[in-house]
Formats: structure tokens, sequence, C-alpha cells
């Protein structure tokens, strides 16, 4: 009988402070190998501290996160955790997509050149073989016709498909987005959310850090609403936003709604 496989995200009793002010206070979350992770609540209530914490960007002072059973950024040594090597902790990285809110691509690089240099920087493929990756994904994300654009020639949304595509092109387990639509202008918006939700019907395990409320419902497996650095209310989304439990999770949604 073989082992159970186990979880793709795991957030074991997650604390962070910032100086005296406790951004994360003792979160436990568990995300499924395909699931969809949909994280809401009001501004300063962690949700971004935690997606960041999930590849170690952010260090947590109390607790850990394993993504499929690997421990991230500590290793346990002598009944405590660890801090393992930058060079370690950025081979961990590689296999945990991560879009963020402002984009960040290389406004040197070309669109194709900036999806094919994480993989060809890793070592995982060729250059020619990162080049016809880069083609396939900027395809998916319908840039076919954008290859040779510099980011400044692309509107806010095409910037942020490239950037769905560069972090596809590692191949990564799970895919981190903090709220990828902020950014951009309200017309622009439905373009990425699209992209975004075919990769949810793919199977690939995503969390989710969104405002948009229609979206949580439409694509997410479990909606997770955060407040005050604590998991207030969890479900599917059609229990969680349509009929919470909570008096916060209510008062919260009667306001974006």
């Amino acid at each position: 009988m073989s082992a159970a496989r186990p979880a793709a995200v795991t957030v074991h009793d997650a604390h962070k402070w910032y100086g005296a002010h406790q951004v994360l206070a003792g979160i436990e979350l568990t995300v499924q190998p395909g699931q969809v992770t949909v994280i809401i609540g009001p501004s300063g209530s962690g949700k971004s501290t935690l997606l960041r914490a999930v590849n170690h960007l952010e260090k947590l002072d109390i607790g850990h996160v394993t993504v499929n059973g690997e421990p991230i950024g500590v290793r346990h040594h002598r009944g405590r955790l660890k801090e393992i090597s930058e060079r370690a902790i950025l081979a961990q990285r590689r296999g945990i997509g991560f879009v963020f809110q402002g984009f960040h691509l290389f406004p040197h690089l070309t669109v194709l050149e900036n999806v094919a240099a994480a993989p060809a920087a890793a070592k995982r493929k060729s250059r020619a073989e990162a080049a016809e990756l880069a083609r396939t994904l900027l395809g998916r994300v319908g840039l076919a016709d954008k290859v040779d654009a510099y980011p400044r020639q692309l509107s806010g949304g095409q910037q942020q498909r490239v950037a769905i595509a560069r972090a596809l092109a590692l191949e990564p387990g799970v895919i981190l987005f903090d709220e990828p639509t902020s950014a951009l202008d309200p017309e622009l918006v439905g373009e990425v959310l699209s992209v975004i939700k075919d990769l949810a019907t793919g199977g690939t395990t995503l969390i989710v850090v969104t405002h948009e409320i229609g979206f949580a419902r439409e694509i997410a497996d479990t909606v997770v609403f955060l407040d005050g650095g604590r998991i207030v209310e969890q479900g599917p989304p059609d229990r969680v936003l349509d009929r919470p439990e909570h008096p916060r999770t209510r008062e919260f949604l009667s306001k974006v709604l």
C-alpha cells in the first residue's frame, strides 16, 4: 500500500511580528494538491504576509511551512528549526511560482527573454528549449504575438499575463498570486482573471490573495477569511461567501459585495 500523498502546502502555527505589531497569530492552513485556495480579508489582515511566508520571502518568528512535505527555508535540527542557506532557499523557491502585484518584469529583456530566463538560469533547459517553452506559455496566456515586445510596450494586463507565464516556466508544484489585479485598470482585470481561471481548471495548486469576491466564488475550492492575523472562517465558497457563520465575516462581506 503506497503512502498517502502529502499536502501541497501546510502552514504550521505561523506567527509573525513587525516590532510590537503581530501580523500573523497562529495560522494553521492545509492546501491539498490541485486545490484552489483563495484568501480574502481587510487590508492589514496578514494576507500578503501569509502568502510570502509560503516561499520564505517572509521569515516566520514561530512556526513553519511545508510544501509537498518539505519544510521551506528551515530544517529540523535537534528538535528545533534552523534556517538553511540562501542558496538552498532559492532552489526551493524554484518549485513555488509567485505572481506579484507589480509584475516585476525585467525592463531590458523582451517578453520571450523574461519568460525563458528562469528555466535557462536554473539549468533545467538549454537556451533553445527555454525559448521554445516560453513561446508555448506565452501562447497559453494569449500573448504569442508579443514575444519580441518589451514590457514598456505592453498594457498592465499584458504585463501581468507575462508574469504568469514566467511563473509557469519552472513548472512549479504551487503558484502563489498576491492580489494579481490590484495594480490594473478595471477594464484589464478580466483578461488576467481569465488566465488564472484556466490554470484553476487545469489542476494546478493555487493560493490566491484577492479582493475580487466574485472571482473567489467562481474558482475557489476553499475560501479563507483572514482578520487580525487569524483565520476567522474557512470553507467552500458557497458557504463562506453566501452563508458566513462568523459575524466578522458577515460584516466584511456586507461592505465589499
